[in-house]
């Protein structure tokens, strides 16, 4: 079965009043996470070419046997480079999914609701001919909206046009720690690299354990989970390191189509401003957990000290 036709119908399954999420996916089921990753493209970086890095993450994935989603942002691959990267992860099978043309920030006031939704579609004519495309969509920076008008206009778009939410459930700032680490490089070539190695997976480790145990309380289940990370360096020369890490933490990897066929990645929290990782936007709803979320859910402000303090 084409994967578009797969990840579509699964809307079905998900809204199904049949559906009871315990037969699906049991109750002793232990903790599985998939990789997803933001953001592909050809920008320069230290140490490798942008062919070298892309296909050092794919490597990692292949050596992994694992599939991923990649989420692609129009304008970093509206180019030859960027078109046979897409090509590449298309050929592995990993998933080709939506994360809009122009990665706007949807709330801000200079974005208008017809904008945002034609830059999804400009997105869709560019990477829809890939065999594995597939109608999920991720918002930029997580942001689905700071008013209900533009929350429900979005999401009726993407109803009426096939879509699923691309939802993450372990955000991370994978993104600052490469900038770190990038900036390092640039100044000195010769840094090593096993304390950005150990840095970076000890933070993933623990936004990993902190969302995974959110979960339990808010849905009083396992979940598949969906890793956010992002196409650089960092995860060039790390990924395999993450998926080691993972597996001696006792976590199932697994193909990202496999996790979202879970009933959670269906859901439509009733907040705002809307957004974040699904499980925090699920706990956020419940007003249950205020002492445990804070806001934005993820960023660098959270990182800087740490990081400070290994002197990375």
């Amino acid at each position: 079965m084409d994967r578009r036709y797969f990840i579509q119908s699964l809307g079905l399954i998900a809204t199904a009043a049949a559906v009871n999420a315990e037969s699906l996916f049991g109750t002793e089921a232990g903790p599985r996470l998939a990789v997803t990753m933001d953001d592909p493209n050809s920008y320069p970086s230290p140490l490798m070419s942008p062919a070298e890095r892309d296909e050092n993450i794919r490597r990692a994935l292949r050596n992994s046997g694992l599939k991923a989603a990649l989420f692609v942002c129009g304008e970093r691959v509206d180019n030859p480079a960027g078109k046979t990267l897409l090509k590449n992860w298309d050929v592995e099978s990993n998933l080709i999914c939506n994360h809009s043309y122009s990665h706007w920030y949807l709330p801000s006031k200079k974005i208008n609701l017809e904008d945002y939704t034609a830059d999804i579609t400009k997105c869709e004519k560019l990477i829809s001919h890939h065999g594995n495309f597939t109608k999920l969509f991720r918002f930029p920076y997580l942001k689905e909206g700071d008013t209900i008008e533009k929350r429900d206009g979005v999401r009726g778009y993407l109803n009426a046009h096939g879509y699923r939410n691309g939802y993450v459930t372990i955000d991370a700032s994978d993104w600052y720690y490469n900038q770190r680490l990038e900036s390092a490089l640039k100044k000195n070539p010769k840094t090593d690299l096993a304390p950005y190695r150990d840095a970076y997976c000890a933070h993933i480790l623990d936004r990993a354990n902190y969302y995974r145990n959110l979960s339990l309380d808010v849905l009083d289940r396992e979940i598949p989970h969906t890793l956010l990370i992002h196409h650089n360096l960092l995860n060039a020369l790390f990924l395999g390191d993450l998926i080691a890490m993972f597996n001696s933490e006792g976590w199932e990897l697994i193909d990202a189509s496999g996790a979202y066929v879970d009933p959670i990645f269906a859901s439509n929290p009733d907040i705002v401003p809307a957004g974040e990782g699904i499980v925090w936007a699920l706990a956020k709803e419940t007003g249950r957990f205020e002492n445990r979320l804070r806001y934005p859910a993820e960023d660098s402000v959270y990182e800087e000290a740490a990081l400070d303090s290994l002197g990375l």
